[in-house]
């Protein structure tokens, strides 16, 4: 059983993926504040320092392969047709990150959940929005010849980043919502300045 100790037999070696999964299984099972990095060692049969080897900390083992996923989203950005809308440009590019495949769905979800309501996580989790809500900006800012920290920018960094999180929240609740989806509808809905026309026709797409 997890937290027993080093099970004989098994190699001290795993990979940053196995370290993610079976600690977010803990998590999960006994609550993220509960759960020691000494009771993931022993559940892998590795030692704490090992842990080390893939993640800066607990916090950042929730957030899995976070930061090389945002390199992803800044060169679809980078990458995206200069003549298209910036606001359909953004709605494809947060939807397509957030792509992850159906087979790690449930895993995603464990993840959102911890960070949405694990208060320990809290302080953890701004330190992210923060550098999403900064890959986001720089596009805007080339798109309106603006700098990244100027208000337009961080206007609808801000913007996104709370349509996404409600988007997120309301997909935790209600498991038989398809996530890209809902991050689709919600963003032609900032796109169009949550227009009541807009609203009311994608209520009908229900």
């Amino acid at each position: 059983m997890p937290g027993q100790g080093i099970r004989s037999g098994r190699p001290p070696t795993t990979s940053r993926d196995e370290v993610a999964k079976v600690a977010l299984r803990l998590f999960v099972e006994r609550g993220f504040e509960e759960t020691t990095l000494e009771d993931v060692a022993a559940a892998l049969g590795i030692s704490r320092r090992t842990i080390f080897r893939y993640f800066g900390s607990k916090n950042d083992i929730v957030w899995g392969t976070f930061d090389e996923h945002l390199e992803g989203l800044r060169s679809q950005l980078a990458d995206a047709d200069p003549g298209e809308p910036l606001m359909e440009v953004l709605r494809r590019a947060v939807v397509a990150f957030n792509d992850y495949g159906d087979p790690v769905l449930p895993e995603l979800r464990d993840r959102m959940t911890l960070i949405t309501t694990v208060p320990a996580l809290q302080g953890h989790s701004m330190l992210r929005y923060a550098d999403w809500c900064a890959v986001i900006a720089e596009f805007v800012a080339r798109r309106v010849h603006a700098q990244p920290d100027d208000h337009v920018p961080q206007v609808i960094a801000g913007a996104a980043l709370g349509t996404a999180m409600a988007s997120y929240r309301h997909w935790i609740r209600h498991h038989e919502l398809d996530l890209l989806v809902e991050l689709d509808r919600a963003f032609r809905l900032l796109a169009a300045g949550f227009d009541e026309r807009a609203m009311t026709e994608l209520r009908r797409e229900r």
